[in-house]
């Protein structure tokens, strides 16, 4: 059964300034989603705000999907990971977890990543398993 679903589109320019500044990508994501910078190139650095972009999105899109908006929980305690052949998985940790856990024990998670160009979008669903 569905527990909830949640979207989120993003522009990915938005991320450039928060690319310039460090500080602002270590507040909202966790350290196993930090994009290895090594050079400064355009393309370069529009690849890393499509990484950022499609990764917030995600976030967002949890939240929604759970009911509460981003309240309850730190930003960084969500992350995405991906398998070997590159399939998304969102992990949840401290206070997300709990509050996941809280409203639907025994959910599975599942999102939906994509991008092209200027947007960013992600796709949660929450399923209450039985």
């Amino acid at each position: 059964m569905i527990f909830g679903i949640g979207t989120d589109i993003v522009e990915t320019k938005r991320f450039s300034k928060w690319v310039k500044d460090g500080e602002i990508l270590k507040r909202y994501f966790a350290e196993e989603e930090q994009y290895p910078c090594e050079n400064n190139d355009v393309s370069h650095e529009n690849r890393i705000c499509q990484h950022y972009a499609v990764r917030f999105a995600a976030k967002e899109a949890f939240s929604k999907a759970l009911g509460t908006g981003i309240l309850g929980f730190d930003l960084k305690d969500i992350y995405v990971e991906k398998n070997t052949e590159g399939k998304p998985s969102l992990v949840l940790k401290n206070k997300a977890l709990e509050l996941l856990q809280k409203r639907c024990p025994d959910a599975k998670v599942f999102v939906s990543l994509s991008h092209e160009k200027e947007y960013a979008t992600a796709f949660v669903v929450i399923e209450k398993v039985e």
